[in-house]
């Protein structure tokens, strides 16, 4: 981890590093219990220009210490990692720390979930819109970022895939644990990309989305 910062390492008594203890305990409560666990922020106030990057050294250092594991753990703390940094991006505690303004921090936990090399939507569960997208899913999809965000998700789904979509947005739309599938998706010409993905429930009051992470599976559908 201190090599991925470059020596520019919290104080263990800083709101990064405490931030950093409430990732572990959000992780280690969501691996034993699903989507029954939900990121505690009470109290947090942290710079997200800190923030950002601190997420992604500790993604790198958990795969690194896995040795050849590292694909399987990159793969199970990924939608955790970005699940957190949603929560983190809409808490009203991190908006204002040390003066930063409010859309300078919520770029820099962007880019950390820019950062992810796999897909990454997010997917509202009632309209199945985009409400945010990493580059990584623009590239899979031929296209740009900016032009997923408020498309429908299913303008790159192929019809006979849709209804599994649909099935898993609903499952997690009733509270349902985090969900792995394999299906497909396909850019603007209509070429076709088999997926292996894992989708996790994040919830506001005003909608629920799935934060969904997808890697091109081993065999084309």
């Amino acid at each position: 981890m201190q090599r991925g910062l470059e020596g520019d390492v919290p104080s263990p008594a800083s709101a990064e590093a405490e931030a950093l203890r409430r990732l572990r305990s959000f992780v280690v409560s969501a691996l034993l219990h699903g989507d029954d666990a939900a990121p505690a922020l009470d109290g947090l106030r942290v710079d997200l220009e800190r923030v950002g990057p601190l997420l992604i050294a500790w993604l790198e250092a958990a795969a690194g210490a896995a040795g050849p594991d590292a694909g399987a753990v990159r793969a199970a703390l990924e939608p955790l990692l970005a699940r957190f940094a949603v929560a983190l991006r809409a808490c009203d505690g991190t908006r204002r720390a040390a003066g930063t303004p409010v859309r300078g921090s919520r770029r820099a936990v962007a880019a950390a979930i820019d950062r992810v090399t796999d897909v990454f939507l997010a997917i509202d569960t009632e309209t199945g819109r985009i409400a945010d997208a990493n580059p990584a899913a623009g590239a899979l999809l031929g296209t740009t970022r900016d032009a997923l965000l408020g498309a429908s998700a299913f303008d790159y789904v192929p019809e006979p895939s849709r209804d599994l979509w649909w099935s898993e947005l609903d499952a997690l739309a009733e509270g349902g644990e985090p969900r792995r599938f394999a299906s497909a998706l396909m850019d603007g010409s209509g070429r076709r990309v088999g997926v292996e993905a894992s989708a996790t429930r994040f919830a506001t009051r005003q909608r629920t989305l799935a934060l969904v992470v997808a890697r091109p599976a081993r065999a084309s559908f």
